[in-house]
């Protein structure tokens, strides 16, 4: 994998405009898995053989931000909104977890990445949480790229709960309302042991952020690319990060 991306390292920019600089990776890269049923259709297959070769996609962009030097790695699995789906999708989502984990397993811990999930647990079958428990517990100690699955996760869910948390601080008369800050909120939310993600990846041409870490994305760089989550390579990641190193990030002042 080293090798693959070699030539996207260190380059003179003049010569090779996508080149990689290897102090400007971005440490927390977040992507929005879309469009598996979409390239299914397109290829004349059912949804659920496109969500198949998405979790091949996973492992490809995984091993290869893990390679980059990427820190955390958030991928947008399953959302709160998702169980409105039809129930023979749910259920075959809910086993890809355990699918996924029972194969790559073995190679990320040899990667050294950490599992780690977020998202609101009380509703997921109890062998999907498993698995991911399973997998957190056999990679605690790893200290490669953390390897985030959102799993029934919502942001707007996330941000009522982390205020309601504060609410009954308050009611506790532990904390005041005039006292409420930025942090206060932070450590209420489910990525309050991850940094904000530097660089968002959408595919399948959707511009939007389907309630995906509202908060922690106020000051992220995005990237939306046109192919289908199936489809999305090595390639397409460094060229995402690519276009994040050639942007200036100001977080509202002046360079």
């Amino acid at each position: 994998m080293i090798k693959r991306f070699q030539k996207w390292l260190d380059k003179d920019t003049k010569n090779q405009p996508l080149s990689l600089a290897r102090e400007n990776i971005p440490e927390h890269v977040a992507i929005i898995m879309d469009g598996n049923g979409r390239w299914a259709k397109n290829h004349g297959l059912p949804r659920i053989a496109g969500h198949h070769n998405g979790m091949k996609a996973v492992k490809k962009v995984t091993i290869a931000a893990n390679d980059l030097g990427v820190k955390y790695l958030t991928m947008y699995a399953f959302s709160t909104e998702n169980w409105k789906r039809p129930k023979d999708e749910v259920e075959f989502l809910m086993k890809l977890p355990e699918e996924f984990l029972s194969i790559e397993l073995a190679e990320l811990i040899e990667k050294n990445v950490q599992v780690r999930m977020m998202g609101h647990k009380e509703d997921l079958p109890r062998h999907t949480l498993k698995a991911i428990e399973e997998a957190e517990r056999q990679t605690k100690n790893n200290t490669g790229l953390v390897l985030n699955f959102a799993l029934n996760y919502g942001s707007r869910r996330e941000i009522v709960e982390s205020v309601r948390e504060i609410g009954q601080r308050i009611e506790r008369g532990e904390i005041r309302a005039d006292q409420i800050t930025e942090a206060d909120i932070e450590r209420h939310l489910l990525t309050n042991n991850l940094p904000d993600p530097d660089l968002l990846i959408r595919t399948s041409g959707e511009l939007r952020l389907s309630n995906f870490m509202l908060w922690q994305l106020a000051y992220s760089e995005f990237w939306f690319s046109d192919v289908y989550w199936p489809a999305f390579t090595e390639e397409h990641l460094y060229e995402a990060i690519a276009e994040y190193q050639r942007r200036t990030r100001r977080y509202g002042g002046l360079v």
